[in-house]
């Protein structure tokens, strides 16, 4: 996807400020952040005992939370789940876990996968629809996909693990933006052949807590684990992560808050003259006739979203987090 603003090299990824103040050196602070797809009202943080930063996190803790990821998820058995510090650990982890092959990435989407696949030296395609991702041992699909939100039917997805799995290959289904959706989801029919990321931070607006989840048969569950390590996850995001994925009520309010956020964010979209792409409760992705000029303009009032070198007239919008936030941002967009 899209190289670093002014870099030229690497993966450029959401909340790079330092980014943003490079290319804006006189634009107004604080920033207004909207290059992420991170959830602008996080869950409210439980009080922590000091325990959980002073001693190193038990086996106890671990299945704790587990046990409430796997109930938050659908997963019927603990062995099916292993916790990380953060998706992208087990991004790059898995790749290493399995025989070298070839790897159909379906995209344009985050680019970490392909990248992950390719440094573990697996050939790696991107292709645009699974009809040409046939003949490949390994199947990445981002669901709902970013940055345009994309999404593919669960039983078309069971379809192709058990297709997959019939000749020794993968299916990976990143659901990172799965929480708040409308969207059958996969960790309720898990079998051979899939592996199904999850992503924390996102969903809960508390993305340096560092936490995510693989999904998956024992085997590679096991053997994720034992890449991990032990203590793998922080004591603090154990507490955290076990207490917020317990709290389904605060999920479904957050899932209906955030689409009427979304509607509210295409409506100015709209009215600024974007052709809106798609996206997820927490983004909007949208093609305008002036992309680069309207990124300026933002900039320059100190607000940042993300853009994509090889679509110029894209740009990428998180959602305001507050009043003052939003009428900011229509400021601009008006």
């Amino acid at each position: 996807m899209a190289r670093g603003p002014g870099t030229g090299e690497g993966i450029a990824h959401g909340g790079d400020l330092d980014a943003a103040r490079r290319l804006f050196p006189q634009a107004p602070e604080p920033w207004l952040d909207l290059s992420t797809g991170i959830n602008p009202v996080p869950y409210p943080c439980p009080a922590l005992d000091a325990s959980a930063f002073q001693r190193l996190p038990s086996a106890a803790d671990l299945a704790a939370l587990r046990a409430a990821a796997a109930e938050a998820y659908g997963v019927a058995d603990l062995e099916r789940i292993v916790a990380a510090p953060g998706t992208q650990i087990l991004i790059e982890t898995l790749p290493r876990l399995q025989p070298r092959g070839r790897v159909a990435v379906l995209g344009p989407t985050y680019a970490e996968h392909a990248a992950a696949w390719t440094r573990a030296g697996h050939a790696v395609a991107t292709v645009p629809g699974l009809a040409a991702a046939r003949d490949a041992d390994v199947v990445v699909v981002v669901n709902p996909n970013n940055p345009d939100g994309r999404t593919w039917e669960a039983g078309t997805l069971r379809a192709l693990a058990s297709d997959l799995a019939g000749r020794g290959g993968l299916l990976v289904v990143d659901e990172a933006f799965a929480d708040l959706e409308p969207l059958e989801t996969l960790g309720a029919s898990l079998g051979p052949g899939l592996v199904v990321l999850r992503s924390f931070g996102k969903t809960y607006g508390l993305a340096g807590i560092r936490l995510g989840f693989a999904l998956g048969e024992p085997g590679l569950v096991a053997a994720l684990a034992e890449a991990l390590g032990p203590w793998a996850v922080s004591g603090p995001a154990l507490a955290i992560g076990r207490t917020a994925l317990s709290d389904a009520s605060w999920r479904r309010e957050a899932a209906i808050a955030r689409a009427a956020d979304a509607a509210r964010l295409d409506r100015m979209i709209l009215r600024a003259g974007g052709t809106l792409i798609g996206g997820t409760c927490l983004f909007r992705t949208a093609d305008f006739p002036d992309a680069p000029g309207l990124y300026d303009r933002l900039g320059a009032a100190g607000i940042y979203v993300r853009r994509f070198a090889e679509a110029p007239a894209r740009l990428r919008f998180g959602l305001p987090p507050d009043k003052a936030a939003w009428c900011r941002l229509s400021r601009i967009l008006r």
